[in-house]
């Protein structure tokens, strides 16, 4: 057992468990080949969540199949799976509605800055694929989390083809949300960034206009962009209340805010909402749904998101990753164990 202490705004102890165990005749043990670290990770980072001494972290993983339970049946040890960051067995009926992030027998990947992770659901979670070579292994990670909360920003906005759409967050959500937003047939994507590295990435991604400007400022300059009228579309991928206002300050009349930001402190305009019948979807990404097709287009060359991770670590400076997100000197960091 080792551990590694985080140095913080609050220092984080994150202990080495002693390996997982299968303990359901549903689950299977994962050894991971690849994790890396959330924006939402920073939220125990900075202390605005509360952690347990000695728990383990990390909610997206790549890897080998190690172990599985007597009643699993769709994978196999020595299967290379990607891992869905939340668990369901895919047959429930709220899975079967779509929304498989709230699976009745549900779970969540817990170790994945780590060296083993437990599945609850494997037959449901779980998805097999062929290992993927290393220029491929970003954007098959992405897969766990990420790539799939972007889309389902876009998703729950209802993007459509024609569309302009404006995403507040330049973080590796909102990044990929742009990648969602191209690929749903959106004209026009407006980005919110005052990073110049996100920025560029944005455009590459296929973001048609970059707005600097926050709150007030920012939402007359997209007015401007738009005459007036506001995004058919806004996907907020932050989570704060800044940036759930400035998604509906943005929104135009009769439109949907998709909101995949994790929410802290957030207070919803109800008002503005009644009276411009805007309308907000999201929460969750259901992983599971969207993980085959995304799957597809990163084989298919037709999107990269693996792009937004920018720093690549051993698990052992697993503390300099976060120093390096928290400081907005990376936007995303691979862990390897």
């Amino acid at each position: 057992m080792r551990a590694t202490t985080i140095h913080g705004p609050r220092d984080i102890r994150v202990e080495q468990v002693p390996d997982p165990r299968i303990e359901e005749p549903t689950d299977a043990i994962v050894r991971v080949t690849a994790g890396c670290i959330c924006g939402s990770d920073l939220w125990r980072y900075r202390g605005d969540n509360a952690i347990t001494a000695g728990e383990t972290i990390g909610h997206e993983a790549i890897g080998v199949v190690e172990e599985v339970g007597a009643d699993v049946q769709r994978v196999r040890a020595g299967d290379f799976v990607i891992v869905p960051f939340c668990h369901c067995d895919n047959t429930c009926p709220n899975c079967e509605a779509g929304v498989q992030s709230a699976c009745v027998n549900g779970g969540t990947t817990v170790s994945g800055q780590g060296e083993l992770v437990r599945v609850n659901q494997a037959d449901g979670s779980l998805v097999r694929s062929d290992v993927p070579s290393e220029s491929l292994m970003p954007s098959v990670l992405s897969l766990t989390d990420v790539m799939p909360t972007g889309w389902h920003a876009a998703v729950s906005a209802g993007v459509r083809p024609g569309m302009t759409v404006v995403i507040v967050g330049d973080g590796a959500v909102g990044l990929c949300g742009v990648i969602a937003a191209q690929q749903q047939g959106a004209e026009r994507i407006i980005m919110m960034s005052r990073h110049e590295d996100r920025q560029r990435l944005a455009e590459e991604f296929g973001a048609t206009d970059i707005v600097a400007e926050r709150d007030e400022a920012g939402v007359e300059a997209v007015k401007e962009l738009t005459k007036g009228i506001g995004a058919d579309a806004t996907l907020e991928c932050v989570g704060t209340d800044q940036s759930m206002q400035m998604a509906f300050g943005l929104a135009r009349a009769g439109s949907t805010v998709g909101f995949v930001g994790v929410p802290h402190g957030v207070t919803l305009p109800v008002g503005r909402m009644f009276g411009r019948n805007i309308g907000l979807r999201g929460g969750v990404a259901p992983v599971r749904r969207y993980v085959p097709d995304l799957l597809s287009r990163v084989l298919a060359g037709e999107i990269d998101p693996g792009r937004v991770f920018d720093l690549d670590l051993p698990l052992d400076e697993v503390a300099e990753g976060y120093r390096a997100m928290d400081e907005r000197r990376a936007i995303k960091v691979i862990i390897r164990p």
